[in-house]
This record gives C-alpha cells, sequence and structure tokens, in this order.
C-alpha cells in the first residue's frame, strides 16, 4: 500500500517534495497524514506550458522568485544542488543552509547535497553536516534528476563533473576556489600557497566548465594577506569563511554576475596538485630553514615531515622556527658539519639538524614510538657517538631519501621473477 501511495506522489509533486516528505517529515508511517499530503500536493500542482522542464514544481511556488515563460526563473532564490566533502566545503554548505532557512529569502529557496558514499566517505564532514540539518542527501555518481533545480555549487568535491550534468543546471554549476586563479589551479591550492611563499592569495568563485578542473570564467575574485608563518590548516580556515560570504553575495546577484563574467588570463597559470607522503621526506642538502619550515606549515598538519636514519624512517615531530633556534657553538661553526648532522641542545630540549644554509630544530622524533628530543638523545644518540669510531660517527647523521629509478624497479622486479 506505501509503496503504491508512493509511486502516486511522485507523479503528484515534483522530487524535491516527495524526498522532503519521505526523508523529513516520515509521514510514510500515517496512511491518514498520506492522504493529507497527496491531497495537498494535488491542489498545489501546476502544470507547465513546456513538458521537458520542471521548473514549476510545487517548489517554485514557495518562494517569489520570477518566472519566465520558460520555466526559468530570473532572480533568486535559487533552487541548489551542492556538491562537497571536506570542512572547506562544509562552510560553504553552512553559510547556505542559512540563507535557506531566512526570511525573507535572498538567495537559497530549496537545498540539497551530494557527496560521496558513505561505504567510501566513513563520517565525510559535508554528509555529517547535511545529516545533522535534515538536507537530502545524494551518493554520487547516483544523483537523479537535476531538472528541478538552478544552480549547482561544487567546493572541494575531487570529482569532474561530466558535461551532460553541468547543462542541466540552468546557471551552470558555480566553484568556490582558494586561490586567485589561474594561479594554483588543482586539488591542493592553500597547501602550495603556503609551500610556495605567497604572501597574496584569496578566494575566485568561478562557473565549471567540463573535461578540466579550475578552468571556468571568472564571476568574482577577492584577495587576502597571507599571515608569516600560517600554517595550511589556518589559511585554509580563513579561505573558507571569506569564500562563503562571497558565494552568498554571488548567488544574490547572480544574472548579474554571469553577465559580467571574464575568462581567465592565460599568462601565471600554474598547478597545485594534491599532497602525498612523497613530498614530505626533507632534503638536507638541498633545502634551506626556511624552505624546510613552510614544508612543515604547508603539510604537518597532515602528514609529518620524514627523513631516514640509519637506514629506518624517522618522522620529524614539533618544528621549531628558524628564529627560536638555540644559538650554536663557535665550534660547531667552525667545524662546517654537512647537511643532516645532529646536535642536541639540553637547555631547551631540541634536536637540531644541519640543512643548506643553518640549523632547523624538533622537539621530537617517532621512531617506533613517539620520542622527545631528550629521550632520543639519551637512548640514541647518546650511547652511540660513546661506543663507535670517529667514521660511524659521521654515518650516525639523518640522511636524504633518495627514491629509485622507475626504471631500476622494473629491473630489480624482472629479475627476481
Amino acid at each position: 500500500m506505501y509503496v503504491t501511495m508512493w509511486i502516486q506522489l511522485k507523479h503528484i509533486g515534483s522530487q524535491c517534495v516527495i524526498t522532503r516528505v519521505w526523508h523529513q517529515h516520515k509521514l510514510f508511517r500515517n496512511y491518514a497524514c498520506l492522504w493529507r499530503v497527496s491531497s495537498r500536493l494535488r491542489e498545489l500542482r501546476v502544470f507547465s506550458n513546456d513538458s521537458k522542464r520542471t521548473h514549476d514544481s510545487p517548489c517554485s511556488f514557495a518562494s517569489n522568485s520570477a518566472v519566465n515563460g520558460n520555466g526559468l526563473r530570473e532572480r533568486p532564490p535559487w533552487r541548489i544542488l551542492f556538491f562537497g566533502t571536506d570542512e572547506f566545503a562544509v562552510e560553504s554548505l553552512k553559510a547556505l543552509t542559512l540563507s535557506r532557512d531566512s526570511s525573507p529569502k535572498t538567495a537559497v529557496d530549496t537545498l540539497e547535497v551530494v557527496t560521496l558514499p558513505a561505504f567510501l566517505s566513513k563520517e565525510l564532514p559535508v554528509r555529517r553536516f547535511a545529516s545533522q540539518n535534515e538536507l537530502p542527501i545524494h551518493d554520487w555518481p547516483h544523483i537523479g534528476p537535476c531538472e528541478q533545480f538552478d544552480v549547482g555549487v561544487v567546493v572541494s568535491f575531487g570529482c569532474l563533473l561530466p558535461e551532460d550534468l553541468i547543462l542541466k543546471f540552468p546557471y551552470g554549476i558555480l566553484n568556490v576556489h582558494p586561490s586567485l586563479l589561474p594561479r594554483w589551479r588543482g586539488p591542493a591550492p592553500v597547501f602550495h600557497t603556503v609551500l610556495n611563499g605567497d604572501t597574496e592569495t584569496g578566494v575566485t568563485i568561478m562557473q565549471i566548465r567540463p573535461k578540466r578542473f579550475d578552468v571556468g570564467p571568472i564571476l568574482i575574485q577577492d584577495k587576502c594577506l597571507v599571515q608569516p608563518h600560517c600554517t595550511a590548516q589556518e589559511l585554509g580556515a580563513t579561505l573558507a569563511k571569506m569564500g562563503a560570504k562571497m558565494l552568498i553575495s554571488t548567488l544574490e546577484n547572480l544574472p548579474e554576475r554571469i553577465q559580467n563574467k571574464k575568462e581567465q588570463s592565460k599568462q601565471g597559470a600554474t598547478f597545485a596538485p594534491k599532497i602525498s607522503v612523497d613530498m614530505s621526506w626533507v632534503n638536507w642538502e638541498d633545502q634551506s630553514c626556511d624552505q624546510i619550515g613552510r614544508l612543515f606549515q604547508a603539510i604537518g598538519s597532515r602528514i609529518s615531515l620524514r627523513t631516514l636514519w640509519m637506514g629506518d624512517t624517522i618522522k620529524l615531530l614539533d618544528f621549531v622556527g628558524k628564529n627560536e633556534i638555540p644559538v650554536v657553538s663557535e665550534s660547531e661553526r667552525q667545524r662546517q658539519p654537512t647537511p643532516g648532522s645532529l646536535l642536541y641542545h639540553k637547555e631547551s630540549n631540541t634536536l637540531l639538524v644541519c640543512c643548506k644554509d643553518g640549523w632547523v630544530g624538533f622537539k621530537a622524533v617517532k621512531l617506533k614510538k613517539r620520542l622527545s628530543a631528550a629521550d632520543f638523545y639519551n637512548g640514541y644518540l647518546h650511547q652511540y657517538f660513546l661506543r663507535k669510531s670517529e667514521r660511524q660517527q659521521r654515518e650516525c647523521v639523518f640522511q636524504t631519501y633518495k627514491p629509485e629509478p622507475k626504471d631500476m624497479k622494473k629491473r630489480k622486479l624482472h629479475q627476481q621473477v
């Protein structure tokens, strides 16, 4: 009986209303309530002159938006489908939700969410927020019909949207991108902004295009300064809030923004690939103190810096900034240590490592378990230096990891077979 009524309701009203009845109000538990909803939807139903479009659904009558003869809304509030996954995306989704719940509605009429399936994404921040706020959730890529939406919004989604999906939205799909495009196109612009030492960045609201990431026309762009010693996590939080405000402003003036959009410059484009463990290896011979510091600020909150010691991988924790490094003794300066050489500064409990142009410090390391600088020195370095020869002391340094070329790996694998 309930299945039959579900089919009938789908023929009466728009999918977004039926989904809301099914998921939010739980009316299918009560047959009488179900009939009342059915009757109400019959009263609201208005057939469009254009049978190919569904913009004159009951959702349309919940707002004061102007609708032209083709069923296209000409001004906000909009019916929005949101695509996102992580904490950066949550800030924009939060702003959209607040706008939807405001009175009067200035930007958002209805809001639904697309994210990765739960069995793949565990508890992604966007899925968690949508569930807590009772937003309809669609699992990518099975998102169902999209003709009832006016515009899409994608923020830190990570999946390339196909052209046929983009074309279903009358106003296209907007993207909140945390960089001043065309600089730092790609999935990790914030990390590369910090890693490169950029002093200025910003947020770009653009329309996406198929087949390539971050190449579409710009609707609005705003700048902000990168504070000294700012981590990627801190900068990302700042840009997320900035982008959320810019998104709402764009939606409130969407037709005008689209009319005045501009293509991205063909000059100055750079790519920001995903961060990986391979980026975390410190090159003591080639990297300066500042470069190692920026590497820690860029990826340290997600991936620990790494090096080799006596053939084992060791993680470097609790980086000490260059300005906080204890003064190295005059005798150590004259000795001209090789990159990777180690010193323990007892007064500050800091492990010092020689790099290209000076010394960097770490308060802790992780070998088999986390060790303070004092524990690492007492348990490993001190006894090693007492018992080994001078030649072996020179070998007791942090070594730069040098991965084998791919052709060499293939050759060894072939020899083993």
